[in-house]
């Protein structure tokens, strides 16, 4: 039997790899930390910020490395990537997203699989904290960063805790990106912190919010979802989650405070459904978060 010689794992191209403890509840987490090539700008690398790190890297890296190289006909410019994530190889740790990335008070409810732990919400608080407290501080020790260039970026309950982090500490991110954001979750929990940030939006000069979803987030099945068995039951599970609706809502809403203290933009995706459109999100999350010219 033939096989490749010298073989060695893949890295990704300049990016390092860092267990962090939490101090707010002991827990580790895996932060993935990618790093420009070349001197940073006089005034420092952007930087953006992206929930499920595992997840997300590597598509964030590639995304950078094709299309940085070639600003003028990208638009695309270098930026230091931090990613959180899980010390794990799979691409999700369900269990503890469901408690980092979803608003207080949360809810507990049935295991996940058998003989695993009840799954409990309500952690995005203290998942907030971790960043701002402890990963902030150590990429800004690291890396000359752009103060004025931070962004954020999650998918599904990471666009909910996107929405929850600009409703509870607006001035913490520049640039808001919440993919497929789950703004029905717990009975729309995440409207219960938008009285507070309305009345004083304390955001950054220039603060924008970028919503998004696929096409068969809609009204619309997927090609092949029709047809299929549980059909009827999948057209009346989107009259809840409805992600176009929910984001062109609060897209709205945005839109119409006193002053414009945030530009809120929304766009759909066509083809993508929740899970593909993960990709095509982290890809539009380089360019808002690095864009060379902002439009």
């Amino acid at each position: 039997m033939q096989t490749f010689p010298n073989s060695s794992p893949a890295l990704v191209g300049h990016t390092t790899c860092h267990d962090v403890i939490s101090d707010r509840n002991g827990a580790v987490y895996r932060i993935f930390v990618y790093s420009p090539p070349g001197d940073a700008p006089e005034q420092g690398w952007p930087v953006l910020y992206m929930t499920d790190g595992n997840a997300v890297i590597g598509t964030a890296v590639d995304v950078m490395r094709a299309q940085a190289s070639y600003p003028s006909g990208t638009n695309v410019g270098y930026g230091v990537v931090v990613t959180i994530g899980y010390p794990l190889d799979a691409a999700y740790d369900p269990l503890r997203r469901s408690w980092d990335l979803s608003p207080p008070p949360g809810q507990t409810y049935p295991p996940f699989f058998e003989n695993s732990p009840e799954v409990k919400t309500g952690g995005a608080e203290e998942f907030l904290g971790f960043i701002e407290e402890q990963i902030k501080p150590i990429v800004e020790a690291t890396h000359p960063i752009d103060q004025s260039r931070q962004a954020l970026f999650g998918h599904s309950f990471g666009g909910l805790f996107v929405l929850y982090s600009l409703f509870t500490r607006p001035s913490a991110f520049t640039a808001w990106i919440a993919a497929s954001p789950s703004i029905y979750w717990e009975d729309r929990v995440i409207d219960q912190f938008y009285p507070s940030f309305a009345a004083a939006p304390q955001t950054r000069e220039n603060a924008r919010l970028f919503l998004s979803c696929g096409e068969y987030e809609t009204d619309k099945l997927a090609p092949f979802q029709l047809g299929a068995a549980d059909e009827a039951e999948r057209l009346e599970q989107k009259k809840v989650t409805l992600n176009d609706v929910n984001a062109m809502e609060l897209m709205e809403r945005l839109n119409s405070l006193p002053g414009q203290p945030i530009r809120a933009e929304f766009e759909i995706h066509p083809g993508e459904n929740h899970m593909s459109l993960l990709p095509v999100a982290v890809n539009r999350a380089i360019q808002n978060a690095f864009a060379v010219r902002t439009l």
